[in-house]
This record gives structure tokens, sequence and C-alpha cells, in this order.
């Protein structure tokens, strides 16, 4: 079922720069989204959503020594009801196949996309599919 009332959702940002998920929580918060975590390793960011289950991950592709790809398998893996919008500046085609054969929901451009990122988390917790 799908719904407008975005005020209970619960994001995780699996990001390695801290202003660029500062400004995501920003640009989230705006839209009633509840931030309840994040990292940039893929260790600490498995950890985190394993602990936090949040609703959606938003997750870059590139991380602090490692990719965020380690990070979709692992929790998969454990929680496949966890969503995952897909964030990067690498989104090219066989990135996009890769992420999204693996199960992330949508997968957006940082330098194009990122005023449909809330938008993006909401269908992915609704599972649909951009």
């Amino acid at each position: 079922m799908h719904t407008n009332d975005t005020s209970s959702l619960r994001v995780f940002l699996a990001e390695d720069s801290l202003p660029i998920r500062e400004r995501i929580a920003g640009l989230l918060a705006e839209q009633h989204m509840s931030v309840v975590g994040g990292a940039a390793t893929p260790c600490d960011c498995i950890d985190g959503i394993l602990r936090e289950h949040p609703d959606v991950v938003v997750l870059d592709m590139q991380l602090e020594g490692g990719s965020g790809l380690e990070v979709l398998r692992a929790v998969r893996r454990v929680d496949p009801a966890i969503a995952f919008v897909v964030f990067s500046n690498h989104a090219q085609p066989p990135y996009v196949r890769r992420y999204l054969a693996d199960g992330a929901s949508s997968v957006l451009d940082k330098t194009l996309d990122f005023q449909r990122l809330p938008e993006a988390v909401e269908a992915a917790r609704t599972r649909r599919i951009h």
C-alpha cells in the first residue's frame, strides 16, 4: 500500500562524505523522514544498518575502504526487507545494472538527481521501482 505519510520513514545513510551525509539528512528532514544513522566504511555501515533496521538505506557505491555493493549484499542476506536506494557519482550503466540485479530499488546520480532522492526513498519503501 502506498502512503504519503513519510513521518515514520527511517533512513540510514551509507556515505563516506560527512558533508554529503549532512546535506542528504537535511533534504530528507524537509520531507519529515528520520535519519537513524550513518557511516562511511562498509563494516560500519553493515553494523549500523543491522543494528538500526531502517526502512531504507541511501547507499553510495564508493565507500571509505570498500564498495557499497558489499554492504548491499551483506545486509540483504540477513534482512532482505530493508530497501536500498543507491546514490552515487558513479551511476554508469554497468554499475546500475549490477546494483539493481543485487536488489537495489533504484540508482540515482548525485550530480543529476539530488532533489529526486526523497521521492526515490519513499518509492523504495513502497517497493516501487524507479
